[in-house]
C-alpha cells in the first residue's frame, strides 16, 4: 500500500490529539499514586476510583512507548515512572509477593468484583508487560529488577509443570485454587475458576516477548517457545480461531450439547471471539520474531489462517467492522455470529492486524480491508467532540456515546500500540512532533514485517 500523507496524519491526530493529550496528565493521581481508572465521557474523574492491576500497568507501558517516540517526552516519562512507583510500593504484596488483582484508590482492601485480595496471572503479566517496556526506555536496572521478580513469581507460583500452561486463580499466598478448593471465591469471574483459558496465555506470551527483548534469560526464552507452541498447536482450532477455556487435559471447555439457555449462560466460556483471533496472530508474530526463529512457516500459517478466519466469519461486509463473537452450532459446518457488537479493542486490534498483514503479503488483498477498517472506526469509534473511542461502534450500541471514556478495561493500551505501530508502517518520516526514537520504531516495525515476508517468500506459494 502506498503510504497516504492523509492517512497518517488522520493516524498521528488520532493519536496525540485523540488520545494522549485527553488521557495524559488527567489520569494521573498525584495524592494517592498509581492512576486515575473512571473517567466520564465528558472526562470529569467519577468519584469512585479503585485501581486494577491491569489498567495501572498498562498506562505504564503505554506512556513509557509513547516516551520513546515523542519530542520533549519528559511528561510521559516521568507518567511512567509515577505508575511504577506505585505498582513496586502498593500493588505488589511485600509479604507474599506477587501482584494484587485489586486495590482501593488509597492501596487498601477494596470490595469491587470481590477479588479481596486474590490474584490473578493475566495481571501479574501485565506488570511484566509494563516493567519491561519502562526498563527499555530507562535503563534502570532497578526496574529490571522488578520485572524479573514478577517473571520468577508468576514461574513458582502460576506455572502447571505437571500438565504445562498457568493457572490463572491465585490465593493471597500465590496458591491456585479451583472448585473443590478449601478457600472460596467470591468474584465476579469464578465462572472461569478450574480452568485454563487463552486469555492470561496470550498476555503471558505478550509480556514474556517484552522482557525477552531486553532480557535473554535462559529460562524466560524456554517459557516464551512453550507458551507460543502451546497457543499455537492447542488452542487454536483447525478451522482457526481460539478456543477459549480448557479441562486439565487440555479438552476445550464446550457447550455445544447444552441448551440454549445452558449454552447462553456460558457465553464467556464458549464461543468465537474474532478480536482475539486477530489480536493473537500478531502476538505470536510478535514472539516468534523476538525468539530468533527463522523460516518460522508453522507460526506464520496459523497466525494468517486467524486473520482469514475473522474476516471470514466476523466481518460486516456491510459497513465494516468485526463482530464481538461466534459459534459453530452443532451440526452446521460454517460459523453464526451471535454477538453482533463491535467492541473498541478488537477494532483497534484489527487495524494493527490488517496493515501488518498487507505489508507481510502485499498481493493478499487486506488492504482494502484496513482502509474499510478505518473509515469504520472513524465513524462509529472515535469521538469527534470529546476525544478518544467510544467503548462500542454506535451502529450497534449507540448508547455508547455518553458511556465512560475510561474504567478498569478500558484505557489506552490497545488504541495506543495500534496507533503506534501504524503511523510507524505508514510513515516515510518521522511524522511532526516524534523524536529520533520514531525512526528506530519506524525500523524495528520494518524488520518485523521483513522478516515475515522473506518466512513467506520461503514458504512459496502455500503461504501466498
Amino acid at each position: 500500500m502506498t503510504p497516504n500523507i492523509t492517512l497518517l496524519s488522520e493516524f498521528t491526530h488520532a493519536l496525540s490529539d485523540g488520545i494522549l493529550k485527553r488521557w495524559y496528565p488527567l489520569v494521573v493521581d498525584k495524592e494517592c499514586g498509581g492512576y486515575f481508572t473512571n473517567v466520564t465521557y465528558d472526562w470529569k474523574l467519577a468519584p469512585e476510583q479503585e485501581k486494577m492491576i491491569v489498567s495501572q500497568a498498562r498506562h505504564v507501558w503505554t506512556t513509557a512507548k509513547v516516551a520513546g517516540i515523542f519530542e520533549g517526552a519528559g511528561m510521559y516519562r516521568e507518567i511512567a515512572r509515577h505508575g511504577y512507583t506505585f505498582l513496586r510500593d502498593v500493588m505488589w504484596d511485600k509479604e507474599y509477593g506477587g501482584y494484587f488483582q485489586i486495590r482501593n484508590r488509597e492501596g487498601g482492601a477494596s470490595d469491587v468484583r470481590g477479588w479481596r485480595d486474590e490474584k490473578r496471572t493475566y495481571g501479574n503479566a501485565f506488570a511484566v508487560y509494563a516493567l519491561a517496556a519502562l526498563y527499555d526506555l530507562s535503563r534502570d536496572p532497578k526496574v529490571l529488577e522488578s520485572a524479573r521478580r514478577s517473571f520468577s513469581w508468576i514461574e513458582d507460583h502460576a506455572y502447571d509443570p505437571r500438565n504445562k500452561g498457568y493457572f490463572q486463580f491465585l490465593t493471597r499466598e500465590g496458591k491456585p485454587f479451583d472448585r473443590p478448593s478449601e478457600y472460596k471465591t467470591i468474584a465476579s469471574d469464578g465462572n472461569e475458576l478450574g480452568f485454563k483459558d487463552q486469555n492470561s496465555s496470550i498476555h503471558l506470551l505478550e509480556a514474556y516477548t517484552e522482557l525477552y527483548k531486553v532480557w535473554h534469560d535462559p529460562k524466560l526464552r524456554a517459557q516464551l517457545a512453550s507458551i507460543l507452541a502451546l497457543i499455537r498447536d492447542v488452542m487454536v482450532s483447525d478451522k482457526g480461531y481460539l478456543q477459549l477455556f480448557f479441562h486439565d487435559d487440555w479438552t476445550p471447555v464446550s457447550f455445544r450439547d447444552a441448551s440454549a439457555e445452558e449454552r447462553q449462560e456460558n457465553y464467556g466460556l464458549d464461543h468465537v471471539s474474532f478480536g482475539h483471533d486477530y489480536e493473537t496472530a500478531f502476538l505470536m508474530l510478535e514472539a516468534s520474531h523476538a525468539l530468533g526463529t527463522k523460516n518460522d512457516t508453522t507460526t506464520l500459517a496459523v497466525a494468517r489462517k486467524m486473520l482469514d478466519h475473522a474476516l471470514a466469519n466476523g466481518w460486516d461486509t456491510s459497513v465494516g467492522g468485526f463482530y464481538d463473537g461466534g459459534y459453530y452450532f452443532k451440526g452446521e459446518k460454517g460459523c453464526t455470529v451471535i454477538k453482533d457488537t463491535k467492541n473498541w479493542w478488537a477494532q483497534a486490534e484489527g487495524l494493527n492486524a490488517l496493515l501488518i498483514f498487507s505489508r507481510i503479503f502485499p498481493e493478499a488483498g487486506y488492504d482494502p480491508y484496513f482502509l474499510k477498517q478505518w473509515e469504520y472506526v472513524k465513524r462509529y469509534i472515535l469521538d469527534p467532540d470529546q476525544g478518544d473511542w467510544f467503548e462500542g461502534g454506535l451502529d450497534k450500541e449507540p448508547h455508547f456515546k455518553t458511556g465512560p471514556k475510561s474504567q478498569m478495561w478500558k484505557c489506552t493500551y490497545h488504541t495506543g500500540r495500534t496507533l503506534m505501530n501504524c503511523i510507524a508502517l505508514l510513515a516515510e518520516k518521522p511524522p511532526a512532533g516524534m523524536s529520533d526514537g520514531f525512526v528506530k520504531k519506524q525500523e524495528e516495525m520494518a524488520g518485523f514485517v521483513e522478516h515475515w515476508r522473506e518466512t513467506a517468500r520461503h514458504a512459496g506459494s502455500g503461504l501466498r
